[in-house]
């Protein structure tokens, strides 16, 4: 029988009426259960579904639910994920969370796609979140601010110099000749780190001596990213936990996500910073009479006429100076300058529950100790969150970045050029300042006149870059028990860098040389990197979860690299073409490397959590381009708390641990092939073939780790305890040997060695305090590393500094690979060791009535030596403060290089530093609908140091990072630091800081 159109319409309202009777509106209010504050951007799900919403700026949320759901599931960053029952008929259902003290419900990153609790965790990973990065006491850089904060990590701070330049070693030295530093992902994108010298060598003539590695230390370009974008970073540090990122993984990787926008009323934060930045510690300069003065001329025991003219010529020299009040403290005058610290941050986030975005400018600027000397950055962010229904979401990054670092002229020269070179054998008693025409006086001590290169010099790096990404997830099945997703994930970092180095004609070390040098460089690079993923969960019961992950990768980079050399420029001039002279360098590199891998992941009564997986990786620069190289992983861990049998209250956390892990590291590019260099040759153009030997059989060095540990946590979290033992083997180490000269060739590259590392990690939770007017949080952490070489094919040799005469590191079967030799008399002797015996770190922020905080970070790093070679050129131009000091009977600066014991300049580069402080004041605001928060504070960033060094910093190295990529640099070194040549001296600074949310 058919129903009339008036019975029909009767019959779809009731069923429509039906459909609404089965659903019901619940809301509520999420809150802290200490304070009671409203925990905006909580995640509420129904159970066994993936509908929810968030909480909005006032912890409020609201949600349609079928009759049938039997509870809720909420969870914010940094209080435990809560179940919520929903009794029949409920309506509202406010709902009070604890504090993840112990932070097990943290999601952390277990793969190129999938991620798990840190409860069930089976590797050591460290989380640094946005408040630890960046609101303590902000850095300069990024790679500055991750100081002291990375157990595992030894982190060094190459130079002062404006700009950056962090040479960063997870757990150990991973490589010699190869890559060092760890893989930069930013919001998936693979961000490049290279650091590109600017040609300054034509200058200083710095690599053409005892090292021929590069020595321009210039900066590394995971600087440009900006710190306050920053919402949490995750540092894998070995290679049980980054196998899945294959032949890239070997030093270690640091994910890095940037902040994204919340669902509910669009928020406005402005952050102000003014400081200053001031020279951190001076090491001193000589004081002199007219005696030593004329000492400075020859022995006053000459009888020869010359050598007394002399004496007295510089004896009336002093005593004239004197007289004039013209004694000089150039140390002060140069690296002494105040610097002003600008720092402005805007951002805007918002958006509903299908769309989020956050947009954020930045400004930074901050002048160096030295004149002249400074760095800007300027940055945009757009971050775009889209969710197109229920099955489909997109992600959008983009970040612009523009900066300009002027960063002086320090480090190694054997030229006289640098600053700190020509001071070392510049007496206090001479003038070096321009007259009233502004001619500047000739240095008779020195190659050149320090204020004039100081004030006529151009050293400046600028940038001009832009990462971008996507991420696009689809749920291609959903039922009950299963869900499958496939993620397509893809990423672009170009950048545009040029560098300028003038030097002009009339300085005093250009005159009678090359008459002026304009030195100019442009690098275009580009990356990018694609990936697939299948991700299937499986769970056919509560007690039984299973994650299965298949993807590929593929990722490509092209540099082009041109430097061009102008000599004998046209007066006042700095165009390449206004100069008689020029001479062009380019240097481009291009590789393509692609990859597969399987993963999967078992979780047993959220107790037992089984990880297996493997990735394929080839790569254009090893030797055999097709070879796939495979790399295993495989963790395990148990939660004992989870076991039904459990019944100690006060513990919430007992877990033991194990996993292994391989991972690679591809080949320098080029390293299989040899090289041919541009020559002139009878007038002609031509090729001569390089003297370092490339090998076509070079294949990638392999790590593989095996890390065990126990994690745990009691009184509910507030003492948490995290040990870790690891012990990381590195096969087929690649280095430069040696060759017969009869083979026309001085080196060749070869896999010629295996080393390991073996170390311990320990971190410790405390909240000893915890009640609604005053929190005390504390995080401890120590660790050491202790690194050997197994094996060894060909004879023992130095690397990484300037021979043993001076102290080198000396790679040798059964040693330390951080070994120091030198020569004390006719022996070759060790000296001392570049690893520190063990770093510590000491976190504390205490909170009073909820508005007032203290924190403060403390780092102590015992042991690991350093090369000091700027005493070293202090003592032979009779300009060390300590100079005159008696040993034995003799004066310091006289005995210290005569002694004939290269361990002189050996020294301890322990230190206690408090590396940042900071107190801020959130102002209580009552009755007010524009302004939301008022934050008021103050910081302070390395502003105490205990150390018994005598140099201007103990981190030091005068190589810079490791992952320089030119012509120049024939390979990275990863040996090379902690040696100490007139760097450009570490600063310290402290700042204002205001931000107002609106």
């Amino acid at each position: 029988m058919l129903l009339p159109k008036s019975g029909m319409l009767v019959l779809l309202c009731l069923c429509s009426t039906l459909a609404l009777f089965a659903q019901q509106n619940i809301s509520g209010k999420i809150s802290d259960a200490v304070n009671g504050n409203p925990i905006p951007g909580a995640t509420v799900r129904i159970a066994n579904s993936n509908k929810g919403t968030i909480s909005d700026a006032g912890g409020v949320y609201s949600l349609v639910v079928p009759a049938n759901a039997s509870s809720l599931i909420i969870s914010s960053t940094g209080y435990k994920t809560k179940t919520v029952s929903l009794p029949p008929g409920t309506a509202v259902v406010n709902i009070s969370m604890d504090e993840d003290f112990a932070r097990l419900d943290e999601i952390v990153v277990t793969g190129l796609a999938t991620t798990i609790k840190r409860s069930n965790l089976a590797n050591a990973v460290a989380t640094i979140s946005s408040k630890e990065l960046n609101g303590v006491a902000p850095a300069q850089t990024f790679d500055a601010a991750l100081s002291g904060k990375v157990p595992g990590a030894l982190i060094t701070a190459n130079s002062g110099a404006p700009g950056g330049g962090i040479s960063v070693k997870l757990r150990g030295i991973t490589s010699v000749f190869g890559n060092s530093q760890p893989l930069y992902v930013v919001d998936g994108i693979f961000f490049n780190n290279s650091s590109i010298p600017a040609g300054l060598n034509d200058v200083t003539g710095a690599a053409t001596a005892g090292n021929p590695n590069n020595q321009d230390n210039p900066s590394s370009r995971i600087a440009d990213l900006n710190p306050e974008d920053i919402e949490n970073i995750e540092i894998l540090k070995g290679a049980s936990a980054a196998a899945m990122y294959g032949a890239k993984a070997a030093a270690g990787v640091i994910i890095i996500t940037t902040k994204k926008g919340k669902a509910g009323k669009s928020k406005v934060t402005v952050n102000q910073e003014v400081g200053f930045t001031k020279v951190r510690h001076l090491i001193g300069v000589r004081t002199f009479t007219a005696e030593t003065a004329a000492d400075l001329k020859g022995d006053a025991s000459s009888n020869d006429p010359e050598v007394i003219a002399n004496r007295a010529w510089i004896k009336s020299k002093f005593e004239a100076a004197q007289s004039a009040g013209k004694i000089f403290d150039y140390e002060k005058e140069i690296f002494g300058q105040t610097g002003l610290v600008l720092n402005t941050g805007v951002a805007l986030s918002g958006g509903s529950e299908k769309t989020t975005f956050y947009l954020a400018g930045n400004r930074r600027q901050e002048d160096g100790i030295i004149k002249n000397t400074g760095y800007f950055n300027n940055s945009v962010r757009l971050n775009i969150d889209h969710r197109i229904n229920d099955r489909i979401s997109v992600s959008v990054t983009t970040n612009y970045i523009n900066s300009s670092s002027d960063r002086g002229l320090t480090n190694n020269d054997n030229n006289g050029v640098s600053y700190g070179v020509a001071l070392s054998t510049t007496p206090d008693f001479v003038d070096l300042h321009p007259n009233a025409l502004g001619e500047y006086p000739r240095d008779s001590f020195a190659s050149s006149n320090p204020i004039e290169t100081r004030d006529k010099m151009i050293n400046n790096e600028g940038t001009n870059r832009f990462v971008g990404g996507g991420n696009l997830d689809i749920r291609l099945q959903q039922s009950d028990h299963s869900t499958t997703r496939a993620i397509v994930r893809a990423g672009v970092d170009y950048f545009n860098f040029k560098t300028t180095a003038l030097f002009p004609r009339d300085l005093q070390f250009e005159e009678k040389a090359q008459q002026g040098h304009s030195i100019q460089g442009n690098t275009n690079n580009i990356n990018t990197n694609l990936a697939g993923f299948l991700v299937n969960t499986f769970t056919p019961s509560e007690a039984v979860s299973l994650t299965s992950t298949a993807g590929a990768t593929l990722e490509t980079g092209f540099m082009d690299n041109i430097v061009t050399v102008a000599t004998n420029l046209v007066s006042g001039q700095s165009n390449l073409d206004a100069s008689g002279n020029t001479t062009t360098r380019q240097f481009r590199q291009k590789y393509r490397d692609n990859g597969i891998f399987v993963q999967e992941d078992l979780s047993l009564m959220q107790a037992f959590t089984f990880s297996a997986g493997v990735r394929f990786d080839r790569s254009t620069n090893n030797g055999d381009y097709l070879k796939h190289y495979v790399f295993p992983k495989g963790a395990f861990s148990w939660n004992i708390t989870k076991m039904k049998f459990w019944n100690m209250d006060n513990v919430d956390n007992l877990k033991l641990r194990i996993a292994y892990g391989q991972s690679g590291n591809v080949p320098p590019y080029g390293s299989k092939f040899t090289g041919m260099l541009g020559s002139n040759i009878g007038g002609f153009p031509g090729v001569l073939v390089d003297n370092l030997l490339g090998n076509a059989d070079i294949k990638p060095e392999r790590q593989s780790e095996l890390e065990t540990g126990l994690d745990i946590s009691i009184f509910h979290g507030r003492v948490s305890l995290e040990a870790t033992y690891y012990n990381k083997r590195i096969y087929d180490l690649l280095l430069r040997h040696a060759l017969p000269g009869s083979t026309g060739f001085a080196n060749e590259w070869k896999n010629s060695g295996d080393l390991t590392n073996n170390g311990v990690e320990l971190g410790l939770t405390l909240i000893p305090v915890n009640t609604p007017n005053f929190k005390w949080t504390s995080n401890i952490n120590w660790w050491r590393n202790k690194s050997k070489i197994t094996r060894l094919l060909i004879p023992p040799y130095s690397v990484g500094a300037f021979g043993n005469s001076l102290g080198t590191f000396y790679l040798e079967e059964g040693k330390s690979v951080t070994q120091i030799k030198g020569n004390v008399g006719p022996d070759l002797k060790l000296l001392g060791d570049a690893e520190p015996k063990f770093q510590m770190s000491f976190y504390n922020e205490l909170t009073v009535f909820k508005n007032f905080s203290l924190r403060f970070l403390i780092h102590w790093k015992k042991g690991g030596d350093n090369i000091n070679l700027t005493q070293l050129l202090t003592d032979g131009g009779a300009t060390s403060a300590d100079y005159d000091d008696l040993i034995d009977g003799v004066k310091a600066g006289v005995f210290r290089p005569s002694a004939g014991d290269a361990g002189i300049y050996v020294q301890d580069a322990s230190y206690v530093r408090i590396r940042e402080v900071g107190i801020y004041y959130n102002v209580p605001l009552k009755n007010t609908n524009v302004v939301k928060a008022i934050r008021l504070g103050v910081s302070a960033n390395n502003f105490f140091t205990w150390t018994k060094y005598v140099g201007y910093d103990p981190e030091v190295s005068n190589f810079g990072s490791n992952t320089i990529t030119t012509a120049q640099s024939r390979g990275s070194n990863g040996l090379s630091t902690g040696v100490d040549v007139t760097p450009f001296p570490a600063s310290k600074r402290a700042s204002f800081h205001v931000g107002v949310d609106f």
